[in-house]
């Protein structure tokens, strides 16, 4: 794998720029996961799937970067991987990608269900439900790269086994293809439209209900109230879903490779890194809680 090829006077500076966002990325995560299994008073579905987005963050930056830090620095092997590595590491980054869309979905509907029915909130979104829609979650995600990497693996690659990528990503692999690719191309187009699609769909039909909601709400304090417990998850949706509108709904190759890198850091290692910020900086029971927790921790000291 190339990776950044043309940075290559500046490695170090890159590699520890890299690392150090890629361990801020595990500490932010591994600390929302703690803080809501220690405090009680986060034990609500809201959290819940919290929990599981920072779970799936942490393995989402951990399947492309630490490969691509060895890369960096030179290690034996470091820019090799095998044919099957390649195609694991493709099915993985596709399975995790492909949840958290769906897990946004399902964060999208809880917000509405507390906005716009908060009477029948416990009775439509009981932990039963909650445990369902994640395992619903996990399980479509894990169905959905089965297709595309089966005919990936269906492609034949002549040479030169040079990935223009820091990790297996479907348009670099098509690249290197001497074979017919139309038949991938499409199933990929399909099948990322259609994730895409099913799972913004939910997200926008939730909001909208929730905005016509709060139109209808007189109190603007309480209209600020709903608004800013949506503010965080919408910030991470437009986030996510821009550039991954932008990267997989295609039918081409894509024709700027660099261009591509750039926009596959950001939605590989930097939005995981962003999402906790936004979660616990703009979430005052976050805040509270991490307060509480690194308290009790210190205290016990």
């Amino acid at each position: 794998m190339v990776g950044f090829a043309g940075v290559h006077e500046a490695r170090l500076l890159f590699f520890t720029l890299f690392l150090t966002m890629y361990l801020f990325t595990l500490v932010e995560n591994l600390a929302i996961i703690i803080v809501v299994s220690l405090d009680h008073r986060l034990r609500r579905p809201m959290y819940f799937f919290l929990t599981h987005l920072s779970c799936l963050e942490i393995w989402y930056t951990s399947v492309t970067v630490p490969k691509m830090l060895t890369g960096f620095i030179g290690v034996n092997g470091g820019k090799s991987i095998s044919y099957s590595g390649c195609l694991s590491q493709l099915f993985i980054f596709t399975f995790l990608g492909a949840t958290e869309c769906f897990l946004l979905a399902a964060m999208a509907y809880d917000r509405y269900v507390a906005i716009c029915m908060p009477l029948r909130y416990g009775a439509l979104v009981s932990w039963g439900t909650c445990i369902r829609l994640a395992a619903a979650c996990w399980l479509v995600g894990f169905l959905t790269p089965i297709l595309p990497i089966y005919l990936m693996s269906q492609v034949i690659f002549c040479g030169p086994n040079i990935v223009d990528h820091f990790f297996c990503d479907a348009s670099p692999l098509l690249a290197l293809s001497c074979s017919d690719v139309t038949l991938k191309e499409t199933a990929d187009f399909l099948v990322s439209l259609a994730v895409l699609l099913v799972s913004s769909m939910v997200i926008a039909v939730s909001y909208g209900n929730i905005v016509w909601t709060l139109l209808h709400i007189r109190s603007a304090a309480e209209r600020r109230k709903a608004f800013s417990t949506c503010a965080a998850h919408l910030t991470v949706v437009s986030l996510f879903y821009g550039t991954l509108f932008f990267m997989y709904v295609r039918t081409k190759v894509a024709s700027s490779i660099n261009f591509n890198k750039v926009v596959s850091v950001f939605y590989s290692i930097v939005t995981p890194m962003l999402n906790p910020l936004i979660y616990s900086l703009r979430n005052k029971e976050v805040k509270e809680a991490l307060g509480r927790v690194f308290f009790k921790s210190w205290k016990g000291r």
